[in-house]
């Protein structure tokens, strides 16, 4: 299995490099306006960053025509979802560009693993069953971990939302140039990261990160505590925000380590 760790990683990283450091905008540009010259630029440093990569980290795999033949197919492939993410963007079937752009990276994750097993010589689906097999053995409490994130990121951000809207409503008539709509959703998530980072903060025995993503928090705010109302639902919605996330840094401490303990 490690060399087909090593051979994920190094496409992985090809790809990382091709995607979001090599692709200038003016490049996506051309892709976007259907030009064959963006199409192929783009594939042909995808394909280089890839074989250059795996050859570096996979002793003798770019001497194996397989490894340039499979890069090839997988370079391929990937033009092929960018084509299909440009096209139903523009004909407004997949318009949220932030579900387009995860939607893309999981496809294209899928393909480089797919590349990777083609290239790992040795590794059978068997070997892939047992490692979900020790997955599926590792001590319940782990399930634990899962569980909370997705309750306080998302479900406590619900609870919020529902306890601040009377506020987020009194600003609405305030302030009618900025309705509680768009307040709920830039503070929705927001919420998400922030009660991400104070969970992790605490399981990383790192509770003064909590005092630095309260401080860039108020200084991207600063301006719009002129208004006493927005204050008002912006320190509230913060406690409670906080207060959430760290009963559920709280719980995971005490499940996963058995003590609550943050120096």
């Amino acid at each position: 299995m490690q060399i087909f760790f090593r051979t994920l990683l190094a496409i992985c990283l090809g790809h990382l490099l091709t995607d979001f450091l090599f692709q200038t905008p003016h490049l996506v540009e051309q892709k976007r306006r259907g030009k064959l010259r963006g199409y192929l630029l783009h594939g042909l440093t995808h394909y280089l960053a890839a074989i250059v990569l795996t050859g570096f980290f996979v002793r003798g795999s770019v001497l194996w025509l397989r490894t340039h033949f499979v890069l090839l197919a997988l370079t391929l492939f990937h033009l092929l979802i960018d084509f299909a993410k440009m096209r139903l963007a523009q004909r407004k079937i997949m318009p949220d560009a932030t579900l387009s752009n995860v939607a893309d990276q999981i496809l294209h994750f899928l393909t480089i693993a797919l590349a990777a097993w083609l290239l790992s010589p040795g590794v059978a689906f068997r070997d892939f069953s047992t490692l979900l097999g020790g997955i599926r053995d590792l001590p319940a409490r782990f399930l634990t971990v899962p569980v909370v994130y997705v309750a306080v990121m998302f479900g406590g951000g619900r609870l919020i939302r529902y306890l601040t809207r009377p506020l987020a409503e009194g600003i609405k008539t305030h302030s009618p140039e900025r309705s509680s709509e768009q307040l709920q959703n830039a503070g929705l998530y927001i919420g998400w990261l922030e009660r991400f980072l104070v969970i992790t903060a605490l399981l990383l025995q790192s509770p003064a990160s909590i005092g630095l993503i309260l401080t860039a928090k108020s200084i991207a705010r600063y301006p719009e505590f002129k208004s006493e109302h927005f204050a008002e639902y912006f320190l509230i919605g913060t406690l409670l925000s906080i207060s959430v996330a760290i009963v559920g840094g709280i719980i995971l401490a005490k499940v996963l380590f058995g003590v609550i303990r943050f120096p």
